[in-house]
């Protein structure tokens, strides 16, 4: 009882401690991150006690508990742990290796199978004391471990007596439900402010000339992938580069569908390493950065800036500072921008860098946003979960061919860093319901990504079991548990030193760390 007052109390420490110096964003970001892998334990837990299986424990966190309590009819442990950053769903009978090698003389062990095998003792108290005051021998001790493993052995509400496609379904319901989440946010964003359509908002005189292609219009292919949304281009754009040779193009033009084939465009221009947004909702918004690398990084601008005058030029819109461009060419010379900053007016002199690249020519739309009915709600929600998905295994192997640099890689750390920040510049600039959009957009790309990731067959994985269970399946029997502890206990330890490393790298991005690169 001691321990569950004191874990509360300081954690409504830790709450107040946020709001009060103002961190409240960090507190959103945090709750965030904790109901998406809350959702992911939630899809264990649920389809466990569908399928008959004694469920022990399921704690939302990591580390030391905090506060838990224990359900009498279901005989579950509920405990909420202090790192929130992980969780479990921890069934009876789970561990395989545990079960076959438990009982060889510690008292820890015993204890640790009595509470599994449904005796209602306190799981977070040892019987140590009372087995050593029992006065049994050390084969009596032995023998008593040895029956209450083969209680788990034989017990029917054990995970291991379940059939081998009723595991598969318990482990692959965690990823499952990770997705079943990200669909219904999408919902609520898609019915807040609709879906972005790859609409085409600026279009070079080359490829109108070769393929017709004209403001308005909309792509429905682009090099035989499907186009629902205008970020699906942004994928393909970025990830997987555009083509030096041809590009092929499927588009709607005055309800008339066209297929068009033409050169990719060659471009050789000096480039200020700047990203904005023109449309909130369907409504034009004044010109603030979204994206700052290269030169307007260097010079340091930052997202969240702006943009207030341009080489002396007054800028309201991206409209604006484009219209200047094409009037006045961006060159070699630097050029200077004042931006709005926490109310403040600061001035960056950027110093351009020339950009040598292919581009698809035409220009189209990702940020404003047109309503649909339920139906469309529905159809888009679920394209959003099949675009995350796609983005991730997409950014998997982006990363895997050494392509992505030190900082485009993040851990819980530099998450909740961007999610926190991220709701406090919408909050500012758009107000409280476009914070929440902004942290529920967040929440869908985290969900997609703990659902991928954990579907990887990489063992300690929800997909390293899942790799091992269709095994099972298509052999007819079991692999050897000892070798499955071994495998997953190393592929537990090379997380761990991965989450390390990814540790250390949040560090060096989020708060300045000088560490090698």
């Amino acid at each position: 009882m001691r321990k569950t007052v004191i874990g509360a109390a300081l954690l409504i420490a830790g709450i107040a401690a946020l709001i009060l110096t103002g961190h409240l964003n960090i507190l959103l970001a945090i709750l965030m991150i904790g109901l998406v892998i809350c959702f992911h334990e939630l899809g264990h837990y649920l389809i466990a006690r569908l399928n008959g299986v004694k469920v022990k424990e399921f704690s939302l966190g990591m580390g030391p508990t905090l506060v838990s309590w224990k359900a009498k009819k279901s005989g579950t442990r509920w405990s909420i742990k202090l790192l929130p950053f992980g969780g479990s769903c921890l069934m009876l009978g789970d561990d395989e290796a545990l079960v076959e090698t438990v009982g060889e003389g510690s008292p820890d062990d015993q204890d640790e199978v009595e509470t599994l095998a449904g005796d209602h003792g306190d799981p977070d108290e040892t019987n140590e004391d009372a087995v050593a005051a029992s006065g049994l021998t050390e084969e009596e001790r032995e023998a008593r471990a040895k029956e209450r493993r083969d209680r788990i052995l034989h017990d029917s509400g054990a995970f291991r007596n379940k059939s081998v496609w009723q595991r598969i379904s318990i482990i692959f319901a965690g990823p499952f439900f990770n997705f079943i989440l990200a669909f219904l946010l999408a919902c609520i964003i898609l019915g807040s402010i609709g879906y972005d359509p790859a609409l085409v908002t600026t279009v070079s005189d080359e490829v109108a000339s070769a393929t017709g292609l004209a403001v308005g219009d909309k792509i429905l292919e682009y090099e035989g992938h499907s186009i629902t949304i205008g970020r699906d281009l942004t994928l393909y754009e970025n990830l997987d580069g555009v083509p030096t040779t041809t590009i092929t193009i499927k588009y709607e033009h005055e309800g008339k569908t066209y297929e068009k084939t033409y050169d990719s465009v060659y471009t050789k221009r000096y480039m200020c390493g700047i990203g904005y947004n023109e449309y909130r909702d369907g409504t034009v918004v004044p010109m603030t950065l979204t994206q700052v690398v290269g030169a307007a990084e260097a010079a340091g601008l930052k997202v969240g800036d702006k943009i207030v005058r341009f080489q002396g030029e007054t800028i309201g819109t991206a409209t604006d500072f484009r219209n200047y461009v094409d009037e006045h060419p961006i060159g070699a010379d630097p050029v200077v921008f004042v931006v709005e900053r926490d109310g403040q007016e600061l001035t960056y002199t950027v110093n351009p860098i020339l950009q040598e690249s292919y581009s698809l020519g035409f220009g189209y739309n990702i940020d404003y946003r047109e309503k649909v009915g339920p139906i469309g709600v529905i159809r888009y929600g679920a394209h959003e979960v099949t675009y995350w998905i796609k983005a991730t295994i997409k950014s998997l192997a982006y990363m895997l061919k050494g392509k992505a640099h030190k900082e485009d890689v993040g851990g819980a750390v530099r998450i909740v860093s961007e999610m926190s920040n991220v709701v406090d510049e919408s909050y500012k600039t758009d107000g409280a319901f476009y914070a929440f959009l902004n942290l529920i957009n967040w929440a869908i790309l985290l969900s997609a990504n703990l659902g991928v990731m954990n579907l990887l067959p990489i063992p300690a994985l929800d997909g390293g079991r899942l790799l091992f269970l269709f095994i099972e399946a298509i052999r007819g029997k079991k692999a050897n548990p000892k070798v499955e502890g071994y495998v997953t206990l190393v592929g537990f330890i090379l997380l761990m030193l991965l989450m390390v490393i990814i540790l250390f790298n949040d560090i060096s991005n989020v708060f300045g760390m000088i560490l090698p690169r």
